[in-house]
């Protein structure tokens, strides 16, 4: 298939990034572009030596993940775009399935379903996705908080030309602030197999910074209520 999809890892100081790597590039789906952004890292830069000669690595001062993933958009050539974290990892099919299923529903946005891994890559957990009945259910828990898991998405890049990019002002929120802004234009569509393993352990971001976290997120919130209220609204 001569459809193109990105797969950009934003990396910082990550002791994962290697595996991180080693599971975008075995995707069973061949014509990828793995681009690596280095958001000024000063640890663990060595593991990425081994993949340059198959990877696109791009250095820049540190910015946070929102302006390593809008670094990654603008070097990127693929069709499609997909986010990595630099401590998780991608099921082989990720890419093969995700692609398929968007294709089939002529879908601009999709998100998959997840399982947790420990420090050592064990699936420590159920499947933790939340798929809705209707577009009213998922509405109003979007609403509410984020109910997507950033690595999971999938998007058309033609989402980026018409939205813009991620907001580099936010630190934690950008992506949910993105999923915001795109949802009174485009259906999120979910995929209900497990395509990512989300790493939990003690040095993620979620755990060291969840007070500053909890402020953003009702930032983001109030910053887009009137307009999802009205999107409810007009679905009912």
């Amino acid at each position: 298939m001569n459809i193109k999809v990105s797969i950009i890892i934003p990396f910082f100081n990550c002791p994962f990034i290697a595996q991180s790597i080693e599971s975008a590039l075995n995707q069973t789906y061949q014509n990828i572009e793995v681009i690596v952004v280095n958001d000024g890292s000063t640890m663990h830069n060595d593991k990425i030596i081994p993949y340059l000669s198959r990877i696109t690595y791009l250095e820049k001062g540190n910015g946070g993940t929102a302006s390593a993933l809008n670094t990654g958009i603008k070097n990127a050539s693929g069709d499609y775009f997909a986010w990595l974290s630099s401590d998780d990892l991608f099921q082989p099919t990720k890419i093969e399935k995700q692609l398929h299923f968007m294709l089939q529903n002529n879908a601009m946005a999709s998100y998959s379903n997840f399982y947790l891994i420990n420090n050592q890559g064990s699936i420590v957990s159920h499947p933790q996705g939340i798929g809705f009945s209707n577009q009213v259910q998922f509405l109003k828990r979007m609403r509410r908080g984020c109910v997507i898991n950033g690595c999971t998405v999938m998007l058309n890049m033609n989402v980026f030309k018409q939205f813009g990019l991620f907001d580099e002002s936010l630190l934690y929120t950008q992506d949910y602030d993105f999923w915001l802004r795109i949802l009174p234009h485009f259906h999120f569509y979910y995929f209900p197999d497990a395509l990512v393993h989300y790493r939990v352990h003690e040095n993620m971001g979620t755990k060291r910074h969840k007070t500053e976290i909890r402020k953003e997120l009702q930032t983001t919130i109030q910053r887009h209520l009137t307009k999802i209220n009205a999107l409810v609204k007009s679905v009912l």
